[in-house]
């Protein structure tokens, strides 16, 4: 490739994108479930393929692992939302929507 080095044996695999249907096949979520984490940012999509649909990256996965145990320890999405920033932010985008998209899924509690 032009502009890059590189061992001449060395093999790049690229970074595989998943979609929603292999997001929900290994995780055991539902699609509401994965769209909602999505719309409130507690997930977030790599890229869209042409027809719109979403792609997720692997550390989707290690995401969800801790949003399930934060759930399994009684806080609601708003703490996770919180902790996960402290945790493992994401870097901020144009159009984020910050903690605002929050109260528009959950109910009063906080729980979806």
């Amino acid at each position: 490739m032009e502009g890059e080095e590189r061992e001449k044996d060395e093999i790049v695999i690229p970074p595989k994108l998943y979609k929603i249907g292999e997001v929900m096949y290994y995780s055991g979520l539902s699609r509401q479930i994965l769209h909602n984490y999505t719309q409130l940012g507690l997930i977030r999509e790599a890229a869209r393929t042409p027809s719109g649909h979403r792609l997720y990256s692997e550390d989707v996965f290690v995401r969800l692992k801790r949003i399930k145990e934060l759930k399994a320890q009684g806080h609601n999405l708003l703490d996770i939302k919180q902790i996960l920033k402290r945790e493992m932010p994401y870097p901020r985008r144009d159009g984020d929507q910050g903690d605002s998209q929050v109260g528009k899924v959950e109910g009063k509690d906080g729980q979806v």
